[in-house]
Protein backbone atom coordinates (compact mmCIF):
# COMPACT_ATOMS: atom_id res chain seq x y z
CA UNK A 1 0.00 0.00 0.00
CA UNK A 2 1.19 3.77 -0.67
CA UNK A 3 1.14 5.00 3.00
CA UNK A 4 2.80 1.50 4.41
CA UNK A 5 6.04 1.88 5.63
CA UNK A 6 8.98 0.69 3.33
CA UNK A 7 10.54 -2.12 5.79
CA UNK A 8 13.69 -4.16 4.64
CA UNK A 9 15.57 -6.78 6.71
CA UNK A 10 18.49 -8.61 6.44
CA UNK A 11 20.44 -11.04 8.63
CA UNK A 12 24.53 -10.11 8.68
CA UNK A 13 27.56 -12.27 9.28
CA UNK A 14 28.93 -9.61 11.93
CA UNK A 15 28.29 -8.88 16.01
CA UNK A 16 25.84 -6.58 17.01
CA UNK A 17 28.37 -4.06 17.97
CA UNK A 18 29.94 -3.97 14.56
CA UNK A 19 26.50 -3.53 13.07
CA UNK A 20 26.20 -0.92 16.07
CA UNK A 21 29.18 0.95 15.08
CA UNK A 22 28.84 1.18 11.89
CA UNK A 23 25.83 2.82 11.89
CA UNK A 24 26.47 5.33 14.43
CA UNK A 25 30.43 5.91 13.86
CA UNK A 26 30.76 8.95 11.31
CA UNK A 27 34.21 7.55 10.00
CA UNK A 28 32.27 4.11 9.47
CA UNK A 29 29.41 5.93 7.98
CA UNK A 30 31.22 6.83 5.41
CA UNK A 31 32.67 3.76 3.98
CA UNK A 32 28.90 2.25 3.67
CA UNK A 33 26.00 5.12 3.80
CA UNK A 34 26.86 8.67 3.68
CA UNK A 35 29.60 10.63 4.27
CA UNK A 36 28.65 13.02 7.25
CA UNK A 37 30.46 16.11 8.39
CA UNK A 38 29.43 15.28 11.91
CA UNK A 39 27.54 12.20 13.53
CA UNK A 40 26.86 11.86 17.76
CA UNK A 41 24.08 9.27 18.36
CA UNK A 42 22.24 11.52 21.04
CA UNK A 43 18.92 12.10 20.89
CA UNK A 44 18.29 16.20 19.34
CA UNK A 45 21.43 15.58 17.56
CA UNK A 46 20.63 17.31 13.84
CA UNK A 47 23.12 15.97 10.84
CA UNK A 48 22.53 16.73 7.12
CA UNK A 49 23.74 15.90 3.82
CA UNK A 50 23.28 16.01 0.28
CA UNK A 51 22.76 13.04 -1.96
CA UNK A 52 20.64 12.38 -5.07
CA UNK A 53 21.74 11.75 -8.68
CA UNK A 54 24.34 13.20 -10.40
CA UNK A 55 22.30 16.05 -11.71
CA UNK A 56 20.20 17.07 -8.72
CA UNK A 57 21.41 16.98 -5.37
CA UNK A 58 19.24 17.39 -2.11
CA UNK A 59 19.84 18.63 1.31
CA UNK A 60 18.80 15.75 3.81
CA UNK A 61 18.22 17.27 6.82
CA UNK A 62 17.61 15.09 9.88
CA UNK A 63 17.62 14.61 13.64
CA UNK A 64 18.13 11.38 16.39
CA UNK A 65 15.02 11.00 17.84
CA UNK A 66 16.09 7.58 19.67
CA UNK A 67 19.38 5.73 20.49
CA UNK A 68 19.18 2.61 22.24
CA UNK A 69 22.63 1.34 22.06
CA UNK A 70 23.13 -1.85 19.90
CA UNK A 71 19.33 -1.84 19.94
CA UNK A 72 17.82 1.05 17.79
CA UNK A 73 18.55 4.29 15.96
CA UNK A 74 15.82 6.32 14.63
CA UNK A 75 15.79 9.96 13.16
CA UNK A 76 13.52 12.29 11.06
CA UNK A 77 14.62 12.35 7.44
CA UNK A 78 13.12 15.63 5.72
CA UNK A 79 14.50 17.73 2.58
CA UNK A 80 15.55 21.65 2.54
CA UNK A 81 12.89 23.39 0.39
CA UNK A 82 10.59 20.36 0.20
CA UNK A 83 7.45 19.33 2.11
CA UNK A 84 7.00 16.25 3.56
CA UNK A 85 9.31 14.78 6.90
CA UNK A 86 9.70 10.86 7.41
CA UNK A 87 10.96 8.90 10.00
CA UNK A 88 14.17 6.16 9.74
CA UNK A 89 14.59 3.94 12.25
CA UNK A 90 17.38 0.66 12.53
CA UNK A 91 17.02 -1.82 15.13
CA UNK A 92 19.12 -4.60 15.47
CA UNK A 93 18.81 -7.75 16.91
CA UNK A 94 21.37 -9.99 18.13
CA UNK A 95 21.37 -14.22 16.14
CA UNK A 96 24.71 -15.24 18.35
CA UNK A 97 27.32 -14.24 16.13
CA UNK A 98 25.35 -12.24 13.64
CA UNK A 99 22.80 -9.38 13.81
CA UNK A 100 19.19 -9.31 11.91
CA UNK A 101 18.72 -5.74 11.24
CA UNK A 102 15.64 -4.19 10.46
CA UNK A 103 15.08 -0.58 8.38
CA UNK A 104 11.57 0.87 8.83
CA UNK A 105 11.16 4.04 6.19
CA UNK A 106 7.63 5.43 7.42
CA UNK A 107 6.05 8.47 6.40
CA UNK A 108 7.19 8.35 2.37
CA UNK A 109 3.91 9.47 1.26
CA UNK A 110 4.37 13.01 2.89
CA UNK A 111 6.71 13.74 0.19
CA UNK A 112 4.97 15.38 -3.14
CA UNK A 113 3.92 13.55 -5.39
CA UNK A 114 5.03 15.89 -7.92
CA UNK A 115 8.75 15.14 -7.28
CA UNK A 116 9.40 11.33 -9.02
CA UNK A 117 12.35 11.56 -7.32
CA UNK A 118 11.08 11.26 -4.20
CA UNK A 119 8.85 8.10 -5.00
CA UNK A 120 8.92 5.31 -2.95
CA UNK A 121 10.10 3.02 -5.25
CA UNK A 122 13.64 5.18 -5.18
CA UNK A 123 13.82 4.73 -1.52
CA UNK A 124 13.38 0.60 -1.80
CA UNK A 125 16.10 0.95 -4.36
CA UNK A 126 18.53 2.50 -2.29
CA UNK A 127 17.60 1.05 1.10
CA UNK A 128 17.51 -2.57 -0.48
CA UNK A 129 21.15 -1.43 -1.95
CA UNK A 130 22.39 0.40 1.76
CA UNK A 131 20.89 -2.60 3.89
CA UNK A 132 21.44 -5.19 1.26
CA UNK A 133 24.52 -4.66 -0.49
CA UNK A 134 26.74 -2.30 1.02
CA UNK A 135 26.10 -2.73 4.76
CA UNK A 136 26.98 -6.21 4.64
CA UNK A 137 29.76 -5.74 2.33
CA UNK A 138 30.97 -3.45 4.87
CA UNK A 139 30.46 -5.73 8.63
CA UNK A 140 31.19 -8.89 7.27
CA UNK A 141 34.65 -7.66 5.24
CA UNK A 142 36.34 -5.22 7.54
Amino acid sequence: MKNDPLIIERTLNAPVEKVWKALTDKDHMKQWYFDLAEFHPEVGFEFQFKAGKDEKKYLHLCKITEVIENEKLSYSWRYDGYEGNSHVIFELFPEGSRTRIKLTHEGLETFPESNPDLAKENFVQGWTYFIGTALPNFVEHT
